[in-house]
C-alpha cells in the first residue's frame, strides 16, 4: 500500500532540516574557531547530508526492485558512516565545551534525519495512483 505523505509530514520533514542546518551554520558562525575548523565542520555537514540523500535513495530503489549495484550501495553506506564518525572525532578531539559539541552533534543529526524524510517525502509524492 503507498499512500502520498500527509502535508503535516512535509511540513515536519521541512522543518527539521531547515533547523538542523541552520543551528549547526549558525553555530559555526558565532563559534570562536579558526576558519579551516569551520571549513571541517562544514563540510562534514554537506557530506553527511549528500550521503544520507543517497543511501536512503538505494535503500529504496533496492526495495523497489531498480537496480543499484553493491558496490554503490557499499559506498553509501560507508559514507553515511565515515561522515558520522568524522564528526565525531572532530568533536571528540575539539576545545570546545560539553554543550557546544552536544549542540553540533544533535544539530547534526537533525539535519541528516530531515534530508532522509525529505528525500523520503519527495519520492513519496511522485508516486502515480
Amino acid at each position: 500500500m503507498n499512500q502520498k505523505p500527509s502535508n503535516a509530514f512535509i511540513a515536519a520533514s521541512w522543518i527539521a532540516l531547515g533547523a538542523g542546518m541552520v543551528g549547526f551554520l549558525v553555530g559555526l558562525f558565532r563559534a570562536e574557531m579558526l576558519l579551516n575548523e569551520k571549513g571541517y565542520y562544514f563540510t562534514i555537514l554537506m557530506f553527511g547530508l549528500f550521503a544520507v540523500v543517497s543511501l536512503q535513495k538505494s535503500v529504496r530503489d533496492r526495495l523497489e526492485n531498480i537496480p543499484v549495484t553493491d558496490l554503490y550501495y557499499g559506498i553509501c553506506w560507508f559514507a553515511t558512516i565515515l561522515a558520522i564518525s568524522l564528526l565525531i572525532i572532530g568533536l571528540w578531539n575539539a576545545s570546545m565545551l560539553p554543550s557546544e559539541k552536544g549542540f553540533y552533534a544533535f544539530s547534526f543529526l537533525l539535519a541528516i534525519f530531515g534530508a532522509i524524510t525529505v528525500q523520503k517525502n519527495t519520492r513519496d509524492s511522485q508516486i502515480q495512483n
